[in-house]
């Protein structure tokens, strides 16, 4: 096996990713600050929990943001790697820090259901800006990542299995009206991250036809920890030979892969497909380095 190299990312690159997570996590706080908590609506995970807990304590919700989602940063670093735990660290921080400096910021509209809707449409698109640049705003996917690796469920399942919980909590500490505008909000920013990041899921297909396809291939086992098949295929133009790869990954994994294609050919084809299911092998039960 080649020599893997593991290359850093350029200052370009760095720059444009801290970018779009300060302008998601900014966009995500903002919508909290004027939508969400004037009208007791609350969205689902470790955010959820937060605006809970700030609620019933009168303490800062930035406090309760960072505190709570740094255990499983710490937990990201070890499953995911490096790069996702320092990009998710950051977005969480920044998000922090905007919930505190947005304090006089405008409540836009007093109506519940305006504040669902407005509102779940301007989270989803800063979590799904943050998720495209490789980061995450809510300790709730790592969550799903740990637990499917014992148990038959997806990353999806279990992570709508505890935003439910979460959601409706907040009928007990909101009121069940409350508690149902929420479940509208959650819903809004679901679908409205699905958009951001076009057609985000829990796992993607992802094929790629490169002349490097070996050194591709290499980088992805070591540096992601994912399996790859190889198929040979024939050109349609010039009927020449090529090698395809083909691996499954999960949805949190899709920046890194580009990255690590992009090091080793930036010309390669990529098709990357969403999955509905997958079963059998070892793509849940295998560790995300």
């Amino acid at each position: 096996m080649n020599a893997i190299t593991h290359r850093k990312l350029s200052n370009f690159k760095i720059i444009r990713r801290g970018f779009f997570i300060t302008l998601g996590a900014a966009l995500m706080a903002a919508c909290l600050k004027a939508f969400f908590i004037p009208t007791d609506i609350i969205d689902g995970g470790i955010v959820g929990i937060s605006l809970i807990l700030s609620h019933i304590t009168s303490i800062n919700l930035g406090i309760f943001l960072f505190l709570l989602n740094l255990p499983f940063v710490i937990v990201g670093y070890k499953q995911i790697g490096k790069t996702f735990a320092i990009s998710t660290l950051f977005g969480i921080t920044v998000l922090s820090v905007f919930t505190s400096l947005f304090k006089d910021i405008p409540h836009l509209t007093n109506d519940p259901l305006l504040a669902a809707l407005f509102g779940g449409l301007g989270l989803g698109i800063g979590v799904g800006l943050v998720i495209r640049n490789g980061g995450s705003l809510d300790g709730t996917e790592i969550i799903g990542i740990l637990l499917t690796k014992s148990s038959p469920f997806s990353i999806g399942e279990v992570v709508m299995a505890f935003n439910v919980f979460i959601l409706g909590s907040a009928g007990f500490v909101f009121g069940w009206d409350n508690a149902m505008y929420s479940l509208i909000a959650y819903y809004v920013a679901f679908k409205t991250i699905d958009l951001t990041i076009e057609g985000f899921q829990d796992t993607k297909s992802v094929w790629i036809i490169s002349d490097n396809d070996k050194e591709i291939g290499d980088a992805l086992n070591a540096r992601l920890g994912r399996g790859v098949t190889y198929f040979h295929g024939e050109g349609g133009f010039m009927g020449e030979d090529k090698k395809i790869i083909f691996t499954v990954i999960s949805r949190l994994e899709e920046a890194k892969l580009k990255s690590i294609v992009e090091d080793y050919d930036e010309n390669a084809f990529v098709a990357i497909g969403n999955i509905a299911d997958v079963k059998g092998g070892k793509f849940k039960k295998k560790a995300i380095h």
